[in-house]
């Protein structure tokens, strides 16, 4: 067994997946063997946030987040402390809701910039770089944004042009050489998940946790 917790950075663009993939992980390993954190959940707020030409707010920036916090989340997670802080909740600024992650064998942060930030991307002992085609990002965030918060297709396009592409292709694909493992989403998530446990089965320590992982795969 491992001494400390088997620290995971999950990096990939808008729409590749990489939330969902937490998300199945956490529901197929037994409760407490496995932690999460989500880099949104550290936004500034929007009053600190930068504007583009046409007055919107670009969120789509490294520093549109606290990303020294997460790494100080992480650090504290990684000795075995407890982390408490507020989750993200989009367009409900008003309504604060408290997030207390666990530490666990394994933690896992899921995020756009974690390469990119050095304080973070030295935390962990595995990197991962979830990949999709443009295309098929650009789809999944049509579908998500008009589903979860009622953006018409437009408004979509136009964060994508502007911000989203600009973030991914400046600041997730220059580090995609640096990543341990590369899995893709194209198909699905799943397909991806299944190749990142099977590499974990093969980490030393988390045999226990990851060999006897089967994730279900789309019909």
């Amino acid at each position: 067994m491992r001494e400390r917790p088997f620290l995971i950075g999950l990096a990939g663009g808008s729409g590749s997946g990489k939330t969902t993939m937490v998300r199945t992980l956490r529901d197929l390993l037994p409760p407490g063997h496995v932690s999460t954190l989500t880099q949104d959940d550290h936004y500034l707020p929007d009053e600190r946030q930068v504007r583009d030409a046409n007055g919107w707010i670009n969120y789509d920036l490294p520093e549109a987040l606290d990303l020294d916090q997460l790494a100080e989340d992480l650090r504290c997670l990684a000795q075995g402390g407890t982390v408490r802080h507020p989750e993200y909740t989009f367009n409900q600024s008003d309504e604060v809701r408290w997030r207390v992650v666990q530490p666990a064998p394994v933690v896992v942060v899921e995020g756009l910039f974690l390469m990119h930030h050095q304080g973070l991307r030295e935390l962990f002992d595995l990197t991962v770089f979830v990949e999709a085609g443009e295309e098929v990002q650009l789809q999944r965030r049509v579908a998500r944004d008009a589903r979860e918060r009622g953006y018409g297709e437009q408004h979509v396009r136009y964060q994508w042009e502007h911000h989203v592409l600009p973030a991914y292709r400046n600041y997730l694909l220059p580090y995609r050489p640096l990543c341990d493992l590369v899995v893709s989403s194209e198909q699905s998530s799943r397909h991806a998940l299944a190749e990142l446990c099977d590499r974990l089965a093969r980490e030393p320590g988390l045999e226990p946790f990851f060999a006897d992982v089967a994730v279900p795969q789309p019909a």
